[in-house]
Formats: C-alpha cells, sequence, structure tokens
C-alpha cells in the first residue's frame, strides 16, 4: 500500500541521483493564466522516469539483484532502468518498441542496458518483456503499475509543494498513469483542495475512457507521435488511483502538442517532448478551468528525437497561424504575380515560396493557380491576407496546411 512515508523515503533515496528540477513562472506563455512549469525535461536522463525507476531498483534483495532487472519501455524509462541498475551494478534488459525514437534506443545503451527492439507498440514491448522475465526470473521492473514506481514518481508532488506552497493547481501528462498517481497521492495527502489535472493524446486516451466511463479498459489502438504516453491500456493501480485522486482528464490533439512545444521553444527556451507538452497545450488551448488559478504544467520529459523536431515545429507553426499555404486562382497575364505580391506585402507577410501551376485539368485553359507558402505572424494576420485578396478580386481555391 502506497503510503506519504514512502514517498518521503523515496525522496531520501533519491539525493543520491536525481535533480531536484525548477520551477519556473512561464508569464509569456499563456497570457491571463498563472502558470509555471515543473521542468523533469532538465532530469539527468531527460525526463521524470528516474525518479520511479531508481527508487524501485534500490528496495530490491540481494538475489533479486543478483538475476538482473528486465523492463519495457519507449525510451525514458528505459534509460531510467538502465542508469540505476548500472549504478547499483545489476545487469538490465529492456524491450523497446521498434518505432521508439533512435536517440532514446541509443541513449538506453550508453546507460548500460541490453536493449531488444519488438515488432509493435509499448503493449507489445510489454508482453515480450513479461515472457522474458518468466523464462529468465530477471525482476520485472513496471513503468508504471508498481507502487514503489509511483512513489518515486511522487517524489515531484512534493518538490512542488516546496517550490510553490500556495499552488491551486496541477496538470500532469498521463500514459500509464504512474506519474500523475504518485504526484496526486502526494499533493492530495498533504493539500487535498488542490486541483490535479492529467491530460492524454487525442489519440492514445486510454485513461481518459477509463476515467470517464468509470472502468478499466483497453484501446485498440493508441496513435500519437508523443511516444511516452501511447499506452493502449492504464494500470490497474493507477486507475483505482486516478479515480481517487484525480478531478479531470482532458485530451489534445497532435497540432496542440506540436504548438505546445514551438510555445515552449520559442518563449521559454525549454526542448519538450510530445508527452511533456501537454500539460501546455491543455493550457494554451482551454481545456481546463484554469482562470484564477496558480497553475503548474509538469513537463514530464525532453527527450523528443531530432528526427521528427523540424517536422513538430512546422506543424506548430501552422497551428499557431505562423505559417500558411494559399492557392489562387489566377487569368495567365502579366502582372498578376505582382498584384497578389503587393497585397501579401502590404499586410506585413513574408513569401517564402512561390508556385506557377498551369497544368491542372480542373482551371479553365486561360488560367493558373499560384500556390504561395508564407511566413505569417498570427491567424488573425492570414485572415487580413485572405480578405484583401478576395476584395481586389482574386479568387481563392483552396489552402493547404
Amino acid at each position: 500500500m502506497l503510503t506519504l512515508d514512502k514517498i518521503y523515503h523515496a525522496k531520501f533515496v533519491l539525493k543520491q541521483v536525481a535533480r531536484k528540477t525548477d520551477l519556473i513562472a512561464a508569464t509569456r506563455l499563456c497570457p491571463g493564466t498563472d502558470l509555471y512549469l515543473k521542468t523533469e525535461n532538465l532530469q539527468v536522463t531527460g525526463s521524470f522516469k528516474v525518479r520511479g525507476a531508481y527508487y524501485k531498483i534500490s528496495q530490491l534483495s540481494a538475489e533479486e539483484r543478483a538475476k538482473g532487472v528486465i523492463a519495457c519501455s519507449a525510451g525514458n524509462h528505459a534509460q531510467g532502468v538502465a542508469l540505476a541498475a548500472t549504478r547499483m551494478g545489476i545487469k538490465s534488459v529492456v524491450c523497446m518498441p521498434d518505432g521508439a525514437p533512435i536517440m532514446k534506443v541509443e541513449s538506453t545503451k550508453r546507460l548500460g542496458a541490453e536493449v531488444e527492439l519488438v515488432k509493435g507498440t509499448y503493449d507489445d514491448a510489454h508482453d515480450r518483456a513479461v515472457e522474458l522475465q518468466e523464462q529468465t526470473g530477471m525482476t520485472f521492473i513496471h513503468p508504471y503499475d508498481d507502487e514503489l514506481v509511483i512513489a518515486g514518481q511522487g517524489t515531484i508532488g512534493l518538490e512542488i509543494l516546496d517550490q510553490l506552497p500556495d499552488l491551486d493547481a496541477v496538470i500532469v501528462p498521463i500514459g500509464g498513469g504512474g506519474l500523475i498517481s504518485g504526484v496526486a497521492f502526494a499533493i492530495k495527502s498533504l493539500r487535498p483542495e488542490v486541483k490535479i489535472y492529467g491530460v492524454q493524446a487525442a489519440g492514445a486516451p486510454s485513461m481518459e475512457h477509463a476515467f470517464h466511463d468509470h472502468k478499466y479498459e483497453t484501446l485498440d489502438s493508441a496513435v500519437t507521435f508523443a511516444d511516452g504516453i501511447a499506452v493502449k491500456t492504464p494500470g490497474e493501480t493507477t486507475f483505482d488511483m486516478v479515480s481517487q485522486y484525480v478531478d479531470e482528464i482532458v485530451t489534445v490533439s497532435e497540432d496542440e502538442i506540436a504548438a505546445a512545444i514551438l510555445a515552449l521553444m520559442e518563449n521559454q527556451k525549454l526542448v519538450a517532448e510530445g508527452a511533456g507538452a501537454t500539460p501546455v497545450a491543455a493550457a494554451l488551448f482551454g481545456k481546463l478551468p484554469l482562470a484564477g488559478k496558480k497553475t503548474v504544467c509538469l513537463i514530464s520529459g525532453g527527450n523528443i528525437d531530432v528526427n521528427i523536431l523540424s517536422r513538430v515545429i512546422t506543424r506548430g507553426l501552422v497551428m499557431s497561424g505562423r505559417k500558411t499555404n494559399l492557392m489562387i486562382a489566377l487569368e495567365d497575364k502579366p502582372g498578376q504575380l505582382s498584384l497578389v505580391s503587393d497585397i501579401v506585402s502590404a499586410c506585413g507577410a513574408n513569401v517564402v515560396s512561390v508556385h506557377h501551376d498551369r497544368s491542372d485539368a480542373n482551371m479553365a485553359i486561360t488560367s493558373c493557380f499560384l500556390k504561395l507558402g508564407l511566413e505569417t505572424r498570427d491567424a488573425a494576420q492570414i485572415e487580413t491576407i485572405k480578405q484583401k485578396l478576395t476584395e481586389a478580386g482574386f479568387k481563392l481555391v483552396t489552402e493547404r496546411a
């Protein structure tokens, strides 16, 4: 049974390995909201996961340590297990889905773990890890559905209370539920009036469904670039704890997550992975009643794969109205491009690409399509450009992100 004493004990044990990450005010991030960021993306492995993994492994018996540990992970728990096991001189094996970010796979290997890539999702990696555990007798270090792991994650709740005693709400990412279970238990035990909000990716809403349906259930699929929370089945222990201690759970779209990653980079100079940015996405897009509340967004990790970062930034630019594509039907005669350019320039936007297309079978022989890529200030500026073009007699055929 989880107790506050166990979380305080975990805090003592973790002093030798985990950072007490900063809590920073985010005054520019979400105007009108008193927002703070708990920067677990700056933790020693780039994620909060080292807390639970290290505490769990630290409590193993000598016999269990001799047999080694095994885990399943999309990447962050893997690094926590690898670091903890290597520091304690314990062999570690981690099963990871074959779609896990390369950076997370390589970091896990560098930290000393043996990695087995498993075809499919996190849940497939979990099944393979359980199979290997039964064959080898190694101790399975569950990423979230374990009392000691939850206690380790709960140390974040204690730190938040130390850093902002008069907080009103905390927004926490949810995958399997270990992080929010520990944070919610710690904070509600000491300050029961504080609101605990969870957030999931819309493509992987396992806990959100279970929470609102009041029953434990499994999704058919979990599809999101926020790989750290792409979980089809929440934990049984965590579901019970979330049902008891969490006030509300919401979801955010892929575009909203991308916009949050971009906002964190631009306004706070922080790099967050998809899962870590979900609390900020929930705040930015008004998913929760935060007006008048001192609210902490828990940035759970910063291990985003650089191979997808550029695509995420592009999606974030589109979502925030900083980038758009327009397609305009023109008469194919001299001076048309100049007129369009003058309108765009007068509105203060920047043209970054131009494509003149005469080959579309759907247009008149004497017409063409002009496709423009624009850098813009915000969505309002895009609407102004469209309006001015329409007033000048130009026909906007379509727009593509």
